[in-house]
């Protein structure tokens, strides 16, 4: 029977923070896949090589895990005040389905610089030399992104001597700004910062028990435990978990569980098919340990420990949409996050994970009665790895 043969579409190869992706202008995709629906999921679990029951994504550009299995869409910006449309997708490894309900906080520090070097940011707000600052609508979260994005001789400049946990190699900085970072709206489940109205919640989740929760909308959607109770000191890394089916299975239900208490869905079979989000964590007062690299961790060198999964793993280092998380609950006084941190009032954090450490700032304030904030602010690099065309068959999507 004949075979249809592969197509080209131009695509680039990035790291943003801790992951990887490949990025594409929507201008260049298919038709079909230039409007949301089952062509462009088809299409893009096609590259990244998924589903794939094997786990590898070795057909596809996939790496295998949840901070290599994605892909970012970008268009030039219609919204007033904006650069550029930002849409991110994250492809389920051995599902067949793509999660379009949350951002990438480390794939954003990538799409400024790959904005800048498509021309999707007009030239005239890119200096020769200096910092270009590239205004990002999230289209996902519907929320504002602005990123720093150093210029060198008119390009984008990706060498430096930024150092970043979860990174083998130095890069140059990029400043991320989360503007408005919580979800607003009212009552129950109604997108609220804290849905619930509470910043600790008794999370009853069975075959687990009773937990002490803090169900947080900021960045991402998030659910805090305390270490402690789940039986963790903080200090894990990834074998300690994701060898772990029983462990793996708690934690799912811990996330399914606080995402029907958070309104996000409305029974817990529901959330097989939002597995991007909530994130669930866990975070406990600082002590000593030795990262995935060796590098040793002092407790004085940071204010808390947090653990976090992601895509049902537990990540390697940290998400950046889930720092945003980190940075707005521990300024907000009450909080799991905050208490492991000290409690009291602050505005920055350095927390411990599985890498090494990481800072994230946030400004809150209480206003009539509810905890509002403004802004969240942490630093990544991004650098393009491989750009090109990347193949597909024509029939797979």
């Amino acid at each position: 029977m004949p075979h249809l043969p592969q197509i080209k579409i131009p695509a680039t190869y990035m790291r943003g923070g801790t992951s990887k992706g490949v990025f594409f202008c929507l201008h260049d995709l298919p038709a079909t896949a230039q409007v949301p629906g089952p062509a462009r999921d088809a299409l893009l679990m096609r590259v990244i090589g998924s589903p794939d029951p094997y786990g590898k994504q070795i057909d596809g550009m996939g790496g295998s895990t949840s901070s290599t299995s994605k892909t970012v869409i970008l268009s030039k910006s219609t919204r007033p005040g904006h650069d550029v449309d930002y849409l991110f997708g994250q492809v389920s490894i051995d599902s067949a389905f793509v999660d379009w309900s949350g951002n990438c906080g480390n794939l954003s520090a990538a799409v400024g610089p790959f904005a800048i070097s498509n021309g999707l940011v007009d030239a005239s707000r890119v200096p020769r030399n200096g910092v270009a600052v590239v205004r990002i609508w999230q289209a996902n979260i519907g929320k504002t992104i602005v990123a720093h994005v150093p210029i060198t001789e008119g390009a984008v400049q990706e060498t430096g001597d930024f150092e970043l946990d979860g990174v083998t190699f130095p890069a140059a900085e990029v400043q991320l700004e989360f503007i408005n970072p919580a979800d607003e709206g009212e009552g129950e489940g109604g997108g609220a910062m804290f849905p619930t109205g509470r910043l600790v919640d008794d999370l009853e989740v069975p075959g687990v028990g009773t937990l002490n929760a803090t169900l947080i909308n900021a960045g991402i959607p998030t659910i805090f435990v305390d270490a402690e109770s789940i039986g963790y000191t903080g200090t894990e890394l990834q074998d300690a978990i994701n060898g772990d089916a029983k462990a793996l299975a708690k934690f799912e239900a811990i996330r399914a569980h606080g995402a029907v208490h958070m309104g996000l869905i409305q029974n817990v079979d529901e959330a097989a098919r939002r597995q991007h989000t909530p994130k669930v964590a866990f975070v406990a007062r600082p002590r000593s340990y030795t990262a995935s690299s060796g590098k040793a961790i002092a407790a004085g060198d940071v204010d808390l420990l947090v653990r976090a999964l992601s895509m049902g793993k537990l990540h390697h280092a940290m998400m950046g949409t889930a720092a945003v998380a980190i940075g707005t609950a521990a300024a907000i006084p009450g909080t799991l996050v905050n208490l492991a941190a000290g409690g009291g009032e602050r505005t920055a954090v350095r927390f411990g994970h599985p890498s090494g450490t990481l800072r994230v700032g946030a400004e809150a304030a209480l206003v009539d009665g509810q905890w509002t904030v403004t802004k969240a602010t942490m630093s990544r690099s991004a650098r393009v790895l491989m750009e090109g065309t990347v193949r597909v068959p024509a029939d797979s999507f």
